[in-house]
């Protein structure tokens, strides 16, 4: 026998060394020949990018070119085609160039610089077409001459066409090495095959002692699991085909009332009287042995042998036997009759919580409504106070003494801040009624457009402006716009009085990650025991006559911030200047845009 059982052995060692000389010559010519390939594709590859660079270079001048016969009275409809063509196809021209090197950091680098000089050069051509367009033909012509001045190209297209030929000399560099070194490896595959042959001689008659030590372990393996099997906790059996046991542990007998010294095969059916008689149950065990199924957690209230109905998952598996003979199903059984109880004051607990968010949503949503028809039903009433106030103006005309013309002075003013209450009080609830549209927004543009609009409103005034780099962000930019548009000026605004204003627009990442901005001033301050009223709806914390406003903008900052996810607070001294913060969660997706732009 143990002849028989070298002899396999040997054949089977002799049998992986002929395997081994056929197959390593052939696995390295393979690779070599795929090398060859990857090298032709790379070559390929470099060719198709130095092209798409060219194109795009040519594409930019037939545009300006085609512009230019435009100004020189070409009317050809051809021409004006060829002037908008570049618009139209560079982006997508770029975009392929970007994603044939993006296995090139310094290639995205140079096509980055390439795709910032083409958009200037193309927006210098669209606002010579505009000014074309309008008749301004000297402006025309600047903006092209100011296209090719300051927004030069040849050295970027020249700088990526280099790098490009950089790259494909030292591929083929690549090549070359890969070629030695499929050489060397067959050089060593040959002696390789040598070694392999005797060391299978030698490894084969080793073999057949360790087989008979791992043997011997095995059946101490099998003793030992045999031993851990008992000690676990969690009710264990093995049944034959026809459902009888022929392996329990302790943990099983003990749900199950069966004595420990219980070694007679028992059906299931009869085990923990009538805890296994679930029809059920029994028809997805047999598909478990004869269909091959897997049963996995399986949930059951039992009746057990203490009089307790438990909760009980149950988890069975076919397992074949190492020598043949009928598959055998292994069974196991999770007593999870607290965690079922549990779950139930969960779900309970949650109905409960649906209930009453149900009942807030409703009463949000009632509040909103109302405040929108109040605010639009007040609305004709004022129309006719401020009428008829200017009709009584206009009827008295001369008339009217000093105290008439006051009063009917007082009646128009109140209705124009009546009017601006109303139109902020439906600006709120629309705030809080309309869907988010969420985009990618550039928050430095945002900040920008805002400044311009805060200092359109004043003049004279010496404002000094600090704004740190500002990222894009996920959300809706008409919201943010408003956020911003409030923030900045505010800061206008209770900065009237000073010589010389200073507003610093900041922004870092909190300790989650989340942006933080953040709008300082050097203007009135304010008292932070009142800090809490701050964001409330026509809450404010200094007097009409000193700055005026209808004290709503900061609740729509809160509103606005709340619904994108993040937060808003204040801090200030009174006299020293007031310190506006608020956050906005961080995304993949916004950070993906700001390292484009960048």
């Amino acid at each position: 026998m143990r002849d028989r059982v070298a002899l396999r052995w040997r054949l089977g060692g002799l049998l992986f060394a002929v395997l081994v000389i056929v197959a390593l010559p052939y696995i390295v010519t393979r690779s070599g020949a795929r090398d060859a390939l990857e090298a032709n594709a790379r070559v390929t590859h470099s060719s198709e990018v130095k092209s798409l660079t060219y194109r795009i270079a040519y594409v930019t001048r037939d545009g300006e070119a085609a512009m230019y016969r435009l100004l020189g009275g070409d009317d050809n409809p051809q021409v004006q085609l060829r002037a908008n063509r570049a618009g139209k196809d560079i982006p997508g021209l770029l975009a392929q160039l970007r994603d044939m090197t993006r296995d090139s950091a310094d290639q995205q680098a140079r096509i980055g610089a390439l795709g910032s000089t083409v958009t200037g050069r193309l927006a210098l051509t669209d606002q010579a077409m505009l000014r074309f367009q309008h008749g301004d033909i000297r402006g025309a012509g600047d903006a092209l001459r100011d296209s090719g001045t300051l927004f030069k190209m040849d050295d970027l297209i020249e700088g990526i066409v280099q790098s490009e030929d950089a790259i494909l000399l030292a591929r083929r560099n690549e090549a070359k090495q890969a070629s030695f070194n499929s050489s060397l490896a067959l050089s060593i595959t040959a002696a390789a095959q040598i070694l392999l042959l005797a060391i299978v001689v030698i490894v084969s008659e080793r073999q057949i002692s360790r087989r008979l030590r791992a043997e011997a372990r095995e059946g101490q393996a099998v003793q030992r699991s045999q031993l851990i099997v008992q000690a676990v906790r969690e009710p264990i059996a093995l049944l034959d085909a026809k459902l009888g046991t022929l392996l329990v542990n302790a943990a099983f007998g003990e749900l199950y009332g069966l004595p420990p010294t219980q070694r007679k095969s028992l059906a299931l059916t009869e085990i923990g009287e009538g805890a296994w008689r679930d029809s059920a149950l029994l028809q997805r065990l047999n598909d478990v042995l004869l269909l091959d199924r897997e049963l996995w957690d399986y949930e059951l209230i039992q009746r057990t042998v203490d009089g307790v109905d438990r909760h009980v998952v149950i988890n069975a598996r076919r397992l074949q036997q190492d020598g043949g003979g009928d598959p055998v199903l292994l069974l196991t059984v999770s007593d999870v009759t607290a965690r079922a109880l549990v779950e139930q004051q969960v779900k309970e607990l949650n109905r409960q919580l649906e209930g009453k968010v149900a009942q807030v949503s409703d009463v949000n949503r009632e509040l909103e409504a109302f405040s929108y028809s109040v605010s639009h039903d007040l609305r004709a009433p004022l129309r006719h106070i401020a009428g008829f106030a200017s009709k009584l103006d206009q009827h008295l005309g001369e008339q009217a003494d000093e105290k008439t013309r006051h009063y009917i002075e007082v009646i128009s003013d109140a209705a124009r801040r009546m009017a601006l209450l109303i139109e902020d009080l439906l600006v709120f609830s629309r705030l809080g009624r309309g869907a988010l549209r969420l985009q990618p927004v550039d928050m430095q543009s945002l900040v920008e457009e805002a400044r311009v609009l805060a200092e359109s409103e004043v003049h004279g005034r010496r404002i000094q402006w600090s704004m740190a780099p500002l990222p894009i962000v996920i959300g809706d930019e008409n919201m943010l716009r408003t956020v911003w548009q409030n923030l900045l000026g505010n800061a206008v605004k209770y900065t009237g009085k000073c010589e010389v204003a200073r507003i610093h627009v900041d922004m870092h990442r909190s300790g989650n990650g989340d942006y933080e901005f953040v709008v300082s001033d050097n203007g009135a301050g304010f008292d932070m025991q009142y800090a809490g009223k701050l964001f409330g709806v026509f809450q404010r914390l200094h007097r009409a006559s000193e700055f005026p406003g209808n004290g709503i903008g900061l609740a729509n900052v809160r509103r606005i911030v709340l619904r994108h996810g993040g937060k808003v607070w204040a801090d200030a001294q009174s006299g020293q200047g007031a310190r506006f913060h608020f956050t906005l969660p961080a995304s993949d997706l916004a950070d993906a845009f700001a390292q484009e732009r960048q």
